[in-house]
């Protein structure tokens, strides 16, 4: 299996969080990728690749303009107000404020584009953020010329950005991104399957009221966990998106048998729509030892997980979302992978 990989990722590096009552460096940190492609070479999964460079027409289409038009001038403008250190915003427009207002100075955009305080952008956060894109695409297009599968190492992760909003350590949608892109080049159907341990409302936000994408969520319950504001199991789709949503959310604790049933259901209703190809939102962090995770998967299930992805029998991007136990995330994430190619 081939890997895309962009040491540009670097460059979101040293920034902090607010997490848990405390400004903390981010959990989302440089060493999750070294890990990943370290134990790619170590197992030889295959070769390593550069990305090509890609515009964002293609994110056009599931993001809004003005918000990806925000992004690159996030740190300039942090600069400009004689600032440095982590652009993070503060103020966000609930329930009886404005929300359909831009302000004009940095603070006030930030938390109008984004929904929580672990965004925190760094001088070289944006071209991060783009390579990672570009490495979504550079996959997406050896699935699109007939590999098997192909992996996109992404940094930074990208489940939880919406059409216009980052949080949770994403700023583009990654896989949604491939996702259209697929279809712009003639895909009738695409699925995501999303495994991480947080919902992936950025992807579910997306496409919610389409019927060319099937989400499928496997999550822990939002009634107790990140992002909690959406994930319910009555979530389906509106309009033509009806019936194309799917969320299973399960409470802490949850083994891998308890997942793995959701596993098989998730399984079973994308078979049933008949999908060209499958989009992975590749989470990790539902590993027992995860510091910001509550499920109870061991190394040894993520083979197995791989291997049940690999019976569907369609051509499969795995696109890197979460999974923040950095001794353990290379051997977790290429145990996938190694399941999926029988090894």
């Amino acid at each position: 299996m081939k890997t895309i990989f962009s040491p540009r990722h670097l460059g979101h590096a040293n920034n902090l969080e607010l997490v848990a009552g405390a400004i903390v460096p981010a959990y989302e940190m440089p060493s999750r990728a070294q890990f990943i492609h370290d134990r790619i070479i170590e197992v030889g999964l295959g070769p390593i690749l550069g990305p090509d460079e890609h515009t964002l027409d293609t994110a056009a289409r599931v993001h809004r303009k003005d918000f990806l038009d925000f992004l690159p001038t996030v740190y300039p403008r942090w600069k400009e107000a004689g600032r440095d250190g982590t652009a993070l915003p503060f103020t966000w427009p609930t329930r009886g404020l404005r929300g359909d207002v831009v302000p004009d100075f940095i603070d006030g955009a930030l938390g109008y584009y984004s929904f929580d305080a672990g965004i925190g952008m760094v001088e070289g956060s944006w071209d991060a953020i783009k390579s990672s894109h570009d490495v979504a695409l550079t996959a997406a297009a050896l699935v699109k010329g007939g590999e098997r599968a192909a992996y996109a190492l992404c940094r930074p992760p990208g489940h939880h950005a919406g059409a216009g909003f980052m949080g949770g350590y994403c700023f583009i949608n990654n896989a949604a991104v491939a996702a259209q892109w697929f279809l712009d080049q003639g895909a009738s159907r695409v699925a995501i399957l999303d495994v991480d341990y947080h919902h992936g409302n950025g992807t579910q936000e997306i496409f919610y009221r389409r019927k060319d994408v099937q989400v499928i969520n496997l999550h822990a319950d939002p009634m107790q966990e990140y992002p909690y504001f959406l994930g319910h199991k009555d979530e389906i789709g509106e309009g033509e998106g009806e019936g194309f949503n799917l969320n299973y959310p399960l409470r802490w604790g949850a083994t891998f048998e308890t997942w793995n049933e959701a596993l098989e259901d998730g399984c079973r209703k994308l078979v049933d729509y008949a999908p060209d190809v499958v989009v992975v939102s590749l989470g990790v962090d539902t590993f027992e030892k995860d510091p910001i995770s509550k499920f109870k998967l061991k190394t040894e299930d993520f083979p197995k997980i791989g291997a049940r992805i690999a019976k569907l029998g369609l051509p499969t991007l795995f696109v890197q979302e979460g999974g923040y136990a950095v001794a353990d995330i290379g051997v977790n994430a290429v145990g996938v992978l190694q399941g999926y190619e029988g090894a």
